[in-house]
C-alpha cells in the first residue's frame, strides 16, 4: 500500500490505520491526524449537495442547544463586547447569533454558503469552528489560517468529534460521513496547541478551546 504524506504536518511517517469498503484511513506517526487520501474525497458540487440537506435552522432548539455547549463556556470566559468570526457557518449561522444576543459583535466566513474574504483580513478577539475542520482536505493551510485569526490571548473554540483507538474508530458513525476526511485525537490537538504556541482546554468529548499566548 502506498505512502501518503500527512496533510497535517506534512510528515512521511504514516501508515495504513483502518480501510472498509468505501475508502482507507492512514494515520501520522508524528501529529497523529487519521486521514482520507486524495483520490478518496468528494467533488466540490458533491460535498455541496450533501451540506444542503442538513436542516440546521435559526429557530431550531435542538441545534441551539447543540451549539451551546461551545458557546456557553466560550461566554464564559469573554468580557463584553468582544469581536468574534464564525468560521464555517454553514447556511445559517446560528452560532453567530447566540454570541450577538449576548452583546458581542460578529462575522462569519464559510467557502462555500458566505465566501467573501473580507472577514479573513482581520484578528480576532474570539473565533469560533463548529464542525468544520474534519472537513478539511488540506488542514496544514485550512489551521494555519484559522490559527492566524486569533489575536494573542483570544480564543479559537472548535468542535468536532475525536478518535479514541481503531476498535472504536471501526465502529465509529463519524467515519461514515464521506465529506469528512481528517479526523484529530488528544495527541493531535496537543500538537496544535504546541505549534500555534496555544494553552489547551479539552471540555467534555467534542468542545475544544485554544486559547493564544501573549
Amino acid at each position: 500500500m502506498p505512502i501518503f504524506s500527512c496533510p497535517l504536518c506534512l510528515s512521511s511517517d504514516t501508515f495504513n490505520f483502518y480501510q472498509d469498503k468505501q475508502r482507507d484511513y492512514h494515520r501520522c506517526g508524528v501529529c497523529h491526524l487519521v486521514f482520507v487520501p486524495t483520490h478518496f474525497h468528494l467533488s466540490l458540487h458533491a460535498e455541496k449537495a450533501l451540506y444542503d440537506r442538513h436542516q440546521n435552522q435559526l429557530d431550531d432548539s435542538g441545534y441551539r442547544q447543540f451549539l451551546s455547549r461551545l458557546a456557553n463556556p466560550m461566554l464564559a470566559r469573554l468580557n463584553s463586547p468582544a469581536h468574534g468570526l464564525d468560521f464555517g457557518c454553514g447556511p445559517g449561522p446560528l452560532l453567530a447569533k447566540l454570541f450577538v444576543e449576548h452583546g458581542h459583535q460578529m462575522q462569519i466566513f464559510d467557502p462555500i454558503y458566505a465566501a467573501c474574504p473580507e472577514p479573513l483580513q482581520s484578528r480576532y478577539d474570539f473565533v469560533t469552528c463548529t464542525e468544520v475542520i474534519e472537513h478539511f482536505r488540506q488542514p496544514n493551510i485550512e489551521l494555519r489560517k484559522l490559527f492566524g485569526l486569533v489575536k494573542p490571548n483570544a480564543m479559537l473554540g472548535i468542535m468536532t468529534k475525536l478518535v479514541i483507538d481503531v476498535d472504536a474508530f471501526s465502529r465509529w458513525h463519524y467515519k461514515n460521513d464521506p465529506t469528512h476526511v481528517s479526523f484529530f485525537c488528544k495527541d493531535t490537538l496537543e500538537w496544535l496547541a504546541n505549534t500555534f504556541h496555544c494553552q489547551l482546554e479539552i471540555l467534555g468529548k467534542d468542545v475544544i478551546i485554544f486559547t493564544r499566548s501573549p
